[in-house]
């Protein structure tokens, strides 16, 4: 399965985003990430794309581990975040997440 994590930070943001991304811990071996993949639109900031790839049967518990570390992020000015949950080939959920003051972890559930 993957889980695509898209990002926007504000320009005058990105060295808050990347000082703080500097502190995020490593991975599990069972977690393989990709990128992340930079696109910078004029004037309205960067676009970051992150994608992780795993085992469907661990689906709870990486997405407790990324949702940890992405939570340092949450406090940058501007930033918004969303995830989609994808199997090989196809999109099954999109997870629109809304950090207004909540961690990342909270919009989650186990349930299909």
């Amino acid at each position: 399965m993957l889980i695509r994590c898209t990002f926007s930070v504000p320009l005058q943001r990105i060295r808050d985003y990347t000082r703080e991304v500097s502190e995020v811990s490593s991975l599990p071996e069972y977690i393989i990430k990709k990128g992340p993949y930079i696109k910078d639109a004029p004037g309205t900031g960067s676009k970051i794309v992150i994608i992780y790839e795993f085992d469907k049967t661990k689906i709870a518990e990486v997405w407790e581990y990324i949702s940890k570390q992405l939570d340092i992020l949450h406090g940058i000015p501007g930033f918004t975040f969303s995830a989609h949950i994808f199997p090989k080939n196809k999109e099954v959920r999109r997870l629109p997440i809304n950090l207004d003051g909540r961690s990342v972890t909270e919009p989650f559930s186990q349930r299909p």
